[in-house]
């Protein structure tokens, strides 16, 4: 009824064009997709609690006293009275 290259409702350029133009969205957008995702996680800076950036950990006054003396800054002697001056609180 169709001839050999007419194969009916299918292939007429109606449905067939919608159906074909589907299948090559997920062909081709889907593996897209999932290469940007992975790229994305790839490369993604980590962040810290809450969906900031990670922040520097807070030092306590008696770590930059630490510090301070291990850099040389400060004597021995000042290191101590301020460490106990530190402690008492």
């Amino acid at each position: 009824m169709y001839g050999p290259y007419n194969h009916g409702w299918m292939f007429d350029g109606g449905f067939g064009m919608l159906f074909g133009a589907f299948w090559m969205i997920l062909m081709w957008g889907i593996p897209l997709l999932l290469i940007i995702a992975l790229l994305k996680y790839l490369f993604a800076r980590p962040r810290g609690e809450g969906g900031s950036e990670a922040r520097p950990e807070q030092k306590n006054p008696l770590d930059i006293l630490k510090e301070t003396y291990a850099r040389g800054e400060i004597g021995r002697d000042e290191y101590l009275q301020k460490r106990d001056d530190l402690l008492e609180k």
